[in-house]
């Protein structure tokens, strides 16, 4: 996973140490080491934005890595014991851990001290494995020892209600849903309903996903939003669509306000734009990533588990 971005920031670390050691100022009188000059600096910050934007990463994120960067290394004294390529290898990496660095949500202590049911609604276009990430969460709160129920509040997409029955048969947990083309927030409100009734721990949403830009559908998300009252609302994207996922959450966290981000298909993503950039984007975490179809592909995102991947040899 993320091989062009990682291909891309060691080449940046290559390119970067080949041109400062060719204009290195060591004119301090104390010969104390050497710093770095803002002319070699320049292109070395363009090469950094030019490679991070081509691997998908967001405008916005580019700007405070670059940022980042060059406060890091512009004029930094660097002790003769330390090589000019560790001192840039460490200003990408502390730029890159302080884009990801956003307050994230323990999951798990929320859902464990929360009132009973606890509702969480899922967000997305479709195709993004938006219902399989469902059923992972169900199986990993199964695990924990929690009741669940699935509310297919898709009513829209012809199949939907098969492909949550199917993951509620596999896992052992009732779903509630009525007839294709009935009202979305109707069946999460009674399936919040049955869980008070039956005492059941968590209530997961499924929603339809439409296009994004499809106003219907951000109204409909709005409605059940509004009968629902879901606890909270993640908005579960492609890591494959790069920029267009970070879009797609935008649109969502501006219609009905996200609360944090479950990205799949990790496992194949070459570029690592998107885990990147859309927590930032958003201001809101990445919660969970999913490495696999299985239902154990389920991985709580940690950024220094992502720093480490990208600069790892």
């Amino acid at each position: 996973m993320f091989e062009k971005l990682k291909k891309k920031i060691a080449n940046i670390t290559l390119t970067s140490k080949k041109e400062i050691e060719e204009d290195v100022d060591e004119a301090f009188v104390d010969g104390w080491g050497s710093k770095i000059k803002e002319g070699k600096l320049d292109p070395i910050l363009w090469d950094l934005k030019v490679a991070l934007l081509e691997a998908d990463v967001a405008l916005s994120v580019v700007d405070e890595i670059q940022e980042e960067v060059k406060n890091n290394l512009l004029d930094k004294k660097i002790a003769r014991k330390y090589s000019i390529d560790d001192v840039i290898e460490t200003a990408l990496k502390n730029a890159v851990q302080k884009a990801l660095e956003i307050e994230t949500i323990d999951f798990d202590k929320y859902v464990e001290e929360s009132e009973k049911p606890v509702s969480i609604m899922f967000v997305g276009v479709n195709g993004t494995g938006k219902t399989t990430t469902i059923a992972k969460i169900a199986h990993r709160l199964i695990k924990k020892k929690y009741s669940c129920v699935l509310a297919a509040s898709d009513t829209f997409r012809a199949g939907a209600l098969e492909q949550i029955q199917e993951h509620g048969n596999r896992l052992g947990v009732k779903v509630i849903k009525h007839s294709k083309g009935s009202d979305p927030a109707a069946v999460g409100y009674d399936a919040v309903e049955h869980a008070r009734a039956r005492h059941k721990d968590v209530v997961l949403i499924d929603t339809a996903g439409r296009m994004q830009t499809n106003k219907n559908l951000m109204d409909e998300m709005e409605k059940i939003k509004r009968v629902v009252e879901p606890d909270l609302i993640i908005f579960v994207g492609d890591a494959l669509a790069g920029n267009d996922a970070v879009d797609q959450a935008q649109k969502f966290d501006g219609s009905v306000g996200i609360d944090g981000v479950i990205l799949t298909k990790i496992d194949a993503d070459a570029k690592g734009g998107s885990a990147l950039s859309i927590g930032h984007a958003v201001g809101k975490p990445i919660l969970f990533v999913g490495t696999g179809e299985e239902y154990e592909a389920l991985e709580e995102f940690d950024s220094d588990w992502m720093t480490e991947r990208l600069f790892e040899e």
